[in-house]
């Protein structure tokens, strides 16, 4: 029986983990966090499990399944972690496939009401020259670059995970209180609006993070709030899409057994 591994907490790695019910293939799926494994649920023939790990826990973990194929589903902005895993497969010699999120299409140009960064670091360097209220939706790990940010106590509201992780890294760098906002996502273009409308944010950071991510619901409360969409470009990288990689595992691994 082959062995697959899948680094997974998303949406894309939950649809392949399902795509493999019912085949005859052992699958191993790795989250980085307790939230990304329940985001995974529980399949007939899959281990599913939380922890970060280095590419050398990787490696060794690669060697101790004896896995014939890893596939990175990770999340989009998920650099360092693409390349550890891609390291991993290298050192172990077995074949890794890197899927991608979907891309959006075009977002339309309209004048300063969307903003495109190339990074955190070039979004904040933006907002320091303006004024008024900010909504930040870009995870608690960049919450750090919003500090430079001057009087980021009152600016800046901080949507993060429900994670003890998230809040605890939030609180220590001063967003608490009615400035963080701890819920799960994606969110509704009609919750987004009344985030926007509560906080009276005019300005609305993101990264662009696809039609899973719930990017569009953004694009569309943004422009119904008046607020500007400051966008993070999404990393440029190559890789298969979800049908692509299912499209692979069905011509190599066979099809789904009959009931």
């Amino acid at each position: 029986m082959k062995r697959i591994l899948i680094f997974s907490g998303t949406t894309e790695g939950r649809r392949i983990t399902e795509f493999l019910d019912g085949r005859n293939v052992k699958v191993y799926v790795s989250a980085a966090t307790e939230y990304g494994k329940e985001c995974t649920g529980e399949h007939e023939n899959a281990e599913v499990f939380f922890g970060r790990m280095d590419q050398k826990q990787m490696a060794e973990m690669i060697k101790e399944k004896q896995i014939d194929l890893v596939i990175d589903a990770t999340h989009p902005f998920a650099q360092l972690v693409t390349g550890e895993i891609r390291r991993a497969c290298e050192i172990s010699g077995v074949q890794y496939l890197r899927c991608l999120r979907e891309e959006m299409e075009a977002v339309p140009d309209e004048a300063d009401r969307v903003i495109w960064a190339q990074s955190v670091e070039d979004a904040v360097e933006y907002l320091q020259n303006t004024e008024g209220k900010i909504l930040i939706t870009t995870g608690s790990k960049e919450l750090k670059e919003y500090t430079k940010i001057g009087n980021y106590q009152e600016r800046c509201f901080a949507r993060v995970l429900s994670t003890k992780a998230a809040m605890e890294e939030s609180v220590r760098l001063g967003f608490e209180g009615k400035h963080l906002i701890a819920m799960q996502g994606p969110f509704s273009e009609e919750m987004n609006l009344a985030l926007l409308h509560q906080t009276r944010a005019r300005y609305f950071v993101t990264k662009e993070s696809g039609k899973a991510g719930g990017f569009e619901e953004k694009l569309k409360a943004a422009k119904k709030a008046g607020a500007v969409l400051i966008v993070i470009g999404r990393p440029q990288e190559r890789g298969r899409s979800v049908q692509e990689v299912c499209h692979f595992i069905e011509s190599n691994f066979g099809k789904k057994e009959q009931e």
